[in-house]
């Protein structure tokens, strides 16, 4: 065996390259002919002095033929010959599939002999979480969706190579291509051999998909709402932050604001989602790190096309005025949490009902003289002892600091100066997150006026405050013809958005992001987006079979299964290459039986040299 190196034009261009194949002689008859074994492209990876060493190593783990002296192979050189064995099993051997139940008919029976201490198990790579990805790519027609675009056949795989290994293995581009040349199975399910893209395909796969961002969202998620039934009353609104590692200097949307993640020593950039009541993705979009969340609104909903009279759903940090009184012009309905400062509740006014969790909450419902809004006040005995815990806390560091400066004025050198004594009261009282105001403090003077000689506190909590009413938040929404109930079961849809936001951020690698030039980060956030988009997909079929895992929990159950290739010398000196899965696991096995997939991913490949 050896390599060609055979020198071509290119009948287009005119250009001059040099292309490789793998080639064993063969004797036919009284003639000796050279056979291509693979062809090796045009781009072949390893030096020609070690082009020896490489196809004498090919022959040890293909053909079992041991070389007469030793073969001392670099790194490089080695993982070049297991790859290049594993695609002559892969494409010279015989694949058949497995049968998905253990009760499903048997396949013919295959008997070799072999030498059992002969065996020799190599190439593991991961499969579970891979047909996983693939299996919710094409229930939503995702792969015709690409062709629709005109995206070719190397760039697709690309795609579906960066998003899958988002969903596997969350890092960056170098990181991915990594993973799906050394430790993923996901080539041999697609029939691609991921070893041979350039160092820049997932780059130019995160450009294309930018190119097509709002048809690719648009499509998906109608093709989700046919699924599954949706409907587009209900529209979920918020924004978050990720930050960059290092200046990005080069994007203008790289900008200090307040992080979410307490990285403000970092420049930030912002997502915003728009999801309907079931966790989907309709549209996705990018700010400046230092947006304000109440300039955003009217953007996103008009570059969305939300239908007239959609009930949109927002927190806090979205509810200013000006938006809803947009909303209201624009014929939307909205259900917000209250930016009114002052609590009230009547518990005598109101009902109880139990939260999914089981723990029970009063809701009191209060109608507007107008009849314009409904505001919901909520009650809950978990939030009310949570909250007395902050505020007891915060009073007795405000107690004992106010006790230090008292004790101050008894010694000799403490500070006795009114006004420095006022400063440091100011500070406690930023310090202490507004538990001043519950206190009346007085600095009792000396005859001068400029010293003091006592320090007296009293506390007198403030009416309509968290620690007078704990436990009490507002809802308000111009929707005045649902009852109590099913304007709060709605409102809970956006405690399910935080928990989207918190699986972007750390499940699938939305933070941080080390790339500086914008179309890069766009690309980086909105393929996080979509493998956000096909967790989702997966994660509710799940759940109608009763498994609501995380997804980090379904990742690494799956992560166990691999497929891996056994090599037995046979007892006529032959050598036999059988590579399957491993038997899937009771808890992979679950999975599997719940999408209805095969728990042996891709097959038996056996052949036979």
């Amino acid at each position: 065996m050896y390599v060609r190196r055979t020198q071509t034009r290119s009948t287009a261009t005119g250009e001059t390259y040099f292309t490789h194949r793998l080639v064993r002689s063969e004797r036919s008859g009284n003639k000796v002919r050279a056979v291509t074994v693979l062809n090796l492209g045009r781009h072949f990876p390893v030096a020609q002095e070690h082009w020896p060493a490489l196809c004498a190593r090919i022959e040890e783990l293909a053909y079992g033929q041991e070389a007469l002296l030793p073969v001392d192979c670099p790194p490089a050189v080695e993982q070049a010959a297991q790859r290049y064995a594993a695609l002559l099993l892969a494409r010279q051997g015989e694949t058949r599939a497995v049968p998905q139940e253990p009760g499903d008919a048997p396949v013919t029976a295959d008997v070799q002999s072999v030498e059992v201490d002969s065996l020799e198990l190599t190439r593991p790579r991961s499969v579970g979480v891979e047909q996983v990805g693939l299996w919710a790519m094409q229930v939503v027609g995702f792969v015709e969706l690409l062709i629709g675009l005109g995206i070719s056949g190397p760039l697709r795989a690309a795609i579906m190579g960066s998003i899958i290994g988002r969903l596997a293995c969350p890092g960056s581009e170098r990181a991915t291509r990594r993973w799906l040349c050394q430790r993923s199975g996901l080539g041999e399910l697609l029939d691609v051999d991921f070893e041979a893209l350039a160092p820049n395909a997932l780059y130019r796969a995160s450009d294309a998909l930018m190119k097509h961002r709002a048809a690719i969202e648009d499509a998906l998620f109608s093709r989700v709402s046919e699924l599954f039934g949706l409907t587009t009353t209900v529209t979920l609104y918020d924004l978050t932050n990720t930050y960059f590692e290092g200046e990005a200097a080069l994007n203008p949307k790289a900008q200090r604001g307040h992080s979410k993640e307490k990285r403000s020593d970092c420049p930030l950039v912002t997502l915003g989602l728009i999801l309907d009541g079931s966790g989907f993705v309709r549209r996705s979009e990018l700010f400046d790190g230092n947006v304000s969340e109440g300039k955003t609104l009217a953007g996103m909903l008009q570059s969305l096309g939300a239908p007239t009279g959609a009930l949109i759903v927002m927190d806090r940090g979205l509810a200013s005025e000006e938006n809803l009184a947009w909303l209201r012009e624009q014929g939307y309905r909205y259900l917000v949490v209250s930016r009114e400062r002052g609590r009230q509740f009547d518990p005598a006014a109101a009902i109880a009902i139990d939260t999914a969790s089981g723990e029970p909450i009063q809701l009191q419902l209060v109608r507007d003289d107008d009849g314009q809004e409904v505001r919901l006040y909520c009650y809950s005995e978990q939030r009310a002892e949570k909250e007395k815990a902050m505020e007891r806390r915060f009073a007795e560091r405000f107690e004992a600091g106010l006790q230090q400066i008292a004790e101050g004025l008894t010694k000799p050198h403490g500070e006795k100066r009114i006004a420095k004594l006022s400063e440091r009261i100011g500070r406690l009282k930023t310090k202490c997150h507004s538990a001043g105001r519950h206190y009346t403090i007085e600095l009792v003077p000396d005859p001068t006026g400029q010293k003091a000689t006592a320090l007296r506190f009293e506390k007198q909590p403030v009416d309509g405050s968290r620690l007078t009413h704990p436990g009490v938040y507002c809802l308000r929404t111009n929707e005045t013809t649902w009852d109590t109930e099913r304007l709060w079961r709605t409102y809970t849809m956006l405690t399910d958005l935080e928990a989207v936001f918190r699986s972007l951020k750390s499940e699938l690698g939305l933070r941080p992001v080390f790339h500086h030039k914008p179309d890069r980060v766009d690309g980086h956030l909105f393929i996080t987006v979509l493998a956000y988009q096909f967790v989702q997909i997966t994660r509710r079929q799940l759940k109608n079979h009763g498994i609501h895992d995380r997804w980090s929990t379904v990742r690494d159950t799956l992560a166990g299964q691999c497929r891996v290739t056994a090599t037995f010398r046979r007892a006529d000196g032959r050598i036999l290459h059988v590579r399957k899965a491993t038997r899937a696991e009771p808890e992979q096995r679950a999975i599997y039986q719940a999408l209805n997939l095969n728990p042996a991913p891709g097959g038996i490949t056996k052949m036979i040299v």
